[in-house]
């Protein structure tokens, strides 16, 4: 038996609109006609990216995360610009924090990242077939790229080491990819 569980958007009150994220207070009706808010996140979609080499190391960007104070071993990552295709998105982001250009590109699928209050969604993909080719990066990053053989990472994942959710999640999609083929 199904229920109707969906929600209707009552109100909208944009609260703050920034360079990458706008913040929006909804009121809603509930399925059992009771009234309440959420508090939503807007984000464009982006896309992470597992890239192996010929010799079985991942590719890994190390940098410093504002938010958490810390800083993360992570996959390749970022968004898509207007216009950009999520593959087109993947190739651009490697050449911009890796410096490498993939000959194949496997879609492992994707993912909402927090969608008990954000609507960003995230492109998974398996990169091969590495060539050199260099974008400038982003002016606001400072990332050291670190190889790292599969096999270790999928420990430090197990060990929670790497606890970045991108990565873990895409990581693990990537293996089990590997594994079936």
């Amino acid at each position: 038996m199904s229920t109707d569980n969906t929600e209707s958007q009552l109100d909208r009150q944009l609260l703050y609109e920034g360079k990458i994220i706008k913040v929006f207070k909804d009121t809603v009706l509930l399925s059992d006609n009771k009234r309440t808010t959420r508090e939503i996140v807007e984000h464009a979609s982006v896309v992470c990216v597992m890239a192996l080499d010929e010799d079985g190391y991942i590719h890994m960007v190390k940098q410093y995360r504002y938010a958490i104070s810390s800083e993360l071993m992570e996959i390749p990552a970022g968004g898509i610009e207007q216009g950009e295709s999520p593959e087109e998105a993947a190739v651009r982001e490697l050449q911009e924090e890796i410096g490498k250009s993939p000959g194949q590109l496997i879609q492992l699928g994707g993912f909402w990242l927090t969608p008990g209050w954000s609507d960003e969604y995230m492109y998974a993909y398996l990169a091969t077939d590495l060539t050199d080719s260099k974008l400038p990066a982003d002016d606001d990053e400072n990332i050291q790229v670190i190889k790292v053989p599969l096999g270790e990472i999928l420990r430090e994942i197990n060990s929670g080491l790497i606890n970045d959710a991108k990565t873990i999640a895409t990581v693990l999609l990537g293996n089990n990819y590997l594994n079936r083929v």
